[in-house]
Order: C-alpha cells, then sequence, then structure tokens
C-alpha cells in the first residue's frame, strides 16, 4: 500500500478515536450531554467505515447514512454485515440530536448503548483492516 492511501485511512482512524474519546468522556459528564455522547458515537463508526472504504479503494461518499456505508463496505467484505443493526441504531444521531426540530430526549442509559455500538463497530474495522494489512496501526 502506498504510503499516502496509508495517510489517508489513518487520519480516519485518528479522527474516529478521538470521537470515541469524546463519547466516553461525555459519559462521566455531569449533567449527562447525552446528545452529544450519541453524536459522536455515530461520527465514531461513520468516520472507521470512511478508513474502510479508502482501503477499498471505494469512493467515500459524504454521508452520514451508516447504513449506505456498511453496504459499500459489504461489497468487499460479506462481514461487514454484522455492522448493519449498529448501522440502522446509531445513523439518526448524525443529525437527529444536532437539530431543535429533532431533538428528543435520550437518556443516559441509550447513550452509553450507543457508545458500546460505536466501539463494537471501532473494534471490529479495525481488525477486518489489520486482517488485510498488518501496516495498518490501529
Amino acid at each position: 500500500m502506498d504510503e499516502q492511501k496509508k495517510a489517508v485511512i489513518q487520519r480516519w482512524l485518528f479522527k474516529a478515536d478521538h470521537d470515541l474519546i469524546t463519547a466516553k468522556v461525555m459519559i462521566e459528564h455531569d449533567p449527562s450531554v447525552t446528545d452529544t455522547i450519541c453524536f459522536h458515537a455515530q461520527q465514531c463508526v461513520e468516520k472507521a467505515l470512511k478508513a474502510f472504504l479508502v482501503f477499498a479503494d471505494i469512493h467515500a461518499e459524504k454521508t452520514h447514512y451508516l447504513p449506505r456505508l456498511v453496504e459499500l463496505a459489504a461489497t468487499v467484505d460479506d462481514s461487514f454485515h454484522e455492522l448493519t443493526l449498529i448501522a440502522r441504531e446509531l445513523t439518526d444521531y448524525a443529525v437527529e440530536v444536532r437539530y431543535v426540530d429533532d431533538w428528543r430526549d435520550i437518556s443516559l442509559d441509550e447513550a452509553v448503548d450507543a457508545v458500546h455500538k460505536a466501539e463494537s463497530a471501532m473494534a471490529f474495522v479495525k481488525g477486518r483492516l489489520l486482517g488485510y494489512d498488518a501496516e495498518i496501526t490501529a
């Protein structure tokens, strides 16, 4: 793999890690900021999936719709279908929680669940990337 492509993948994973760290830190904040936690959980998964798409030489569409990104990744590696449910459950947090027209209360339990799903998806994507190319540091 050329160094430029590797660097782009690393940047996507770096940004995904930062979103996950932010979500985890915000869980400890009192009062809880559950909308922000869920937003960063969704962003973590989006960026991790885009890292894989770059690896697979698939154009990473400018979308927050996680099921579409999973669908694209699954064209290369069918095991990505395992992320379909997580993708469906987290995708609305990209937009829904940021605007007052779509606002709703999110419980701390729901936010914690979103973080666990993001952790799981991130570990999955990193595992797949490492399985294909041991040079990719996750």
